[in-house]
C-alpha cells in the first residue's frame, strides 16, 4: 500500500477483525514504523472513531467496545462509483497526511460490508490518477450550490472586482469549477472560475433562470468560441452523428447542413495548429472562413509534401 488513505483504511479492518493488536505488530502489518502508526491512530480519533490505547506489556490499541455500525446499503457498483471518484478527485492534500478525499474514504469503507470493503480498499490502493477535478474551498462551492437551489442572487469576490450574479448553475469541466450565471453589472450571462472567487454571500432578491437554459452548453460554447480570436467555419464531409461520435465537445458546434455534409463552427488562437488539426480528420473538408486558414493549410501542405519527398526522394 502507498496512499496513507488505504493504511488507514487496513488499519481500522485490522482492529474491528481483531480487537486488541500491540502496535509493533500494527506496524509491520501496514509496513510502516511505530510512528506513523500513531498517526493514523490519531487520523481515525479525529474522525470520531474511537480508538482505546491500552498500556503495558500486552497493550495495544482497540476500538471501543461495542463500536460496530450496520452496513451501508450500496450495491457493489454504487461503492465502486463512489470510491473511484473520492479517490480521483484527490488534489493538493499534503503528502503523508490523510486529507480530506482520505477521510471520506476511510468513512465510506467503515460502513460497507466487510467483503465488499475489501474489494473497495484494493481497487483504491491499485489505482492511480494524474488528475482530477480541482477541488473548490468547501464553504464557497456549498454556498454557491445552495444559491442556485434556491434561485437567490448572490455576490461574489472575484479576482476582477466584487459582483451580484443571479446563478444558473455549476459545471465542472476540464478539472474546472465554473460558476454560470447573470452578471447584473454586465446585464449578460458570464461564466466564473471558482478559484478566481475568493467569496460568496447570498442575498435576499430572487430570480427565474430562462427557460431551456443550459449551464453545461454554455460553457462549452464560451471555451469553444468565446476566447479564440478566430472565429473558423470548416464543411465536413460527413454526417451529424458520425461527426458528434469522432469529435469532442469542445472542438466546436456541430449543424448538418440542407444540402448535406456538417458545418463546424469552432475557434483558434493559432491558425497553423487548426490546419494540422483539420489534416488529421477523417473526411474531406473545405475550409470556408476565414482566407487566413486557407493559407495556413496551403503552408501546412507544402511542408508535408517537402517532408514525403525528403523520405522518398526520385529515382
Amino acid at each position: 500500500m502507498s496512499r496513507p488513505a488505504t493504511r488507514v483504511l487496513a488499519l481500522l479492518e485490522i482492529l474491528q477483525e481483531r480487537g486488541l493488536v500491540p502496535a509493533d505488530e500494527l506496524a509491520r502489518s501496514l509496513d510502516v514504523d511505530a510512528r506513523a502508526v500513531r498517526r493514523y491512530i490519531t487520523a481515525l480519533r479525529d474522525m470520531d472513531i474511537p480508538v482505546e490505547s491500552v498500556r503495558g506489556r500486552y497493550g495495544g490499541y482497540r476500538l471501543a467496545r461495542g463500536v460496530r455500525l450496520p452496513p451501508l446499503m450500496l450495491a457493489d457498483d454504487e461503492a465502486v462509483a463512489v470510491a473511484v471518484a473520492l479517490a480521483t478527485g484527490k488534489q493538493h492534500e499534503q503528502v503523508g497526511e490523510p486529507g480530506p478525499t482520505d477521510r471520506a474514504l476511510v468513512k465510506l469503507n467503515r460502513v460497507l460490508p466487510a467483503p465488499l470493503r475489501r474489494r473497495v480498499t484494493a481497487l483504491i490502493a491499485a489505482t492511480s490518477a494524474t488528475a482530477g477535478p480541482l477541488t473548490p474551498e468547501p464553504h464557497l462551492a456549498l454556498t454557491l450550490a445552495a444559491a442556485v437551489h434556491a434561485r437567490h442572487t448572490v455576490r461574489i469576490e472575484h479576482t476582477r472586482g466584487a459582483r451580484e450574479v443571479d446563478p444558473y448553475g455549476l459545471v465542472v469541466h476540464a478539472r474546472r469549477w465554473y460558476l454560470v450565471g447573470h452578471d447584473h453589472l454586465r446585464a449578460a450571462i458570464r461564466m466564473y472560475r471558482l478559484d478566481r472567487i475568493s467569496g460568496a454571500a447570498e442575498l435576499p432578491g430572487t430570480f427565474t433562470p430562462p427557460d431551456g437554459f443550459d449551464p453545461v452548453s454554455h460553457v462549452l460554447h464560451t471555451l469553444t468560441l468565446g476566447a479564440w480570436t478566430h472565429r473558423t467555419e470548416v464543411w465536413l464531409d460527413t454526417d451529424l452523428d458520425t461527426a458528434r461520435d469522432h469529435l469532442p465537445a469542445t472542438f466546436g458546434d456541430l449543424h448538418a447542413c440542407p444540402d448535406g455534409g456538417v458545418l463546424l463552427v469552432s475557434g483558434a488562437e493559432n491558425l497553423p495548429a487548426m490546419a494540422r488539426i483539420l489534416t488529421g480528420l477523417p473526411w474531406p473538408f473545405t475550409v470556408r472562413n476565414p482566407p487566413a486558414l486557407v493559407a495556413a493549410l496551403a503552408e501546412h501542405i507544402t511542408a508535408l509534401t517537402l517532408a514525403v519527398a525528403r523520405s522518398h526522394p526520385a529515382p
